[in-house]
């Protein structure tokens, strides 16, 4: 499947996190949500990402952000990566189907052909999603590299928060203009 566009709106989907809680789409809604594709739990790269995902969520926090980490690996396995990093955050669990493949990834297009010394397999490609309060997608994030990439994200929200505020103003600004002109015209 394609990789879901930036401007799309998230499909719906019924998952169950780490403890078992029911994760869906409907949980997505009123604040930004980083929705982060990774291949496995307790490997170098997906550490470090987590880690510093965990190391930024008061960030998030105070941009009205949460955070949810997506990989196919079980219930269990993401319940001993959190407790074992402290992760402050859900985990979800993609279930592989009968072929191995993960379904909520390939619905977004980040279940892909991956190389490994040479072979061939496929799996979930390291992506980055963040959703808008609508579950609008307002930025992606493919193939990514786990150093500073938390930052990257949080910076990102910083900045569309900042042209959310700064076009609220001008709205304002404008809406005043009018009222001025009408009144001065009476």
């Amino acid at each position: 499947m394609p990789m879901l566009k930036i401007g799309v709106k998230i499909p719906a989907f019924l998952l169950k996190d780490s403890v078992g809680k029911s994760f869906g789409s409907s949980d997505l809604k009123g604040r930004y949500s980083v929705i982060y594709f990774y291949p496995r739990d307790d490997t170098p790269g997906c550490t470090m990402e987590a880690c510093e995902f965990r190391d930024l969520s008061k960030t998030f926090h105070k941009l009205d952000a949460d955070i949810f980490g997506v990989s196919s690996d079980s219930a269990d396995s993401h319940k001993k990566f959190t407790d074992k990093f402290s992760l402050n955050f859900r985990l979800i669990v993609d279930t592989p189907d009968k072929l191995g493949r993960s379904p909520f990834a390939m619905k977004l297009g980040v279940w892909q052909r991956k190389i490994l010394y040479g072979k061939p397999y496929m799996g979930i490609v390291r992506t980055t999603f963040l959703l808008a309060p609508d579950c609008t997608v307002v930025a992606r994030w493919d193939k990514v590299k786990p150093e500073g990439h938390a930052k990257e994200v949080a910076q990102t929200i910083a900045d569309l928060k900042k042209g959310v505020k700064a076009t609220k103003r001008a709205a304002k600004k404008v809406a005043a203009q009018e009222k001025k002109s009408r009144v001065a015209k009476k």
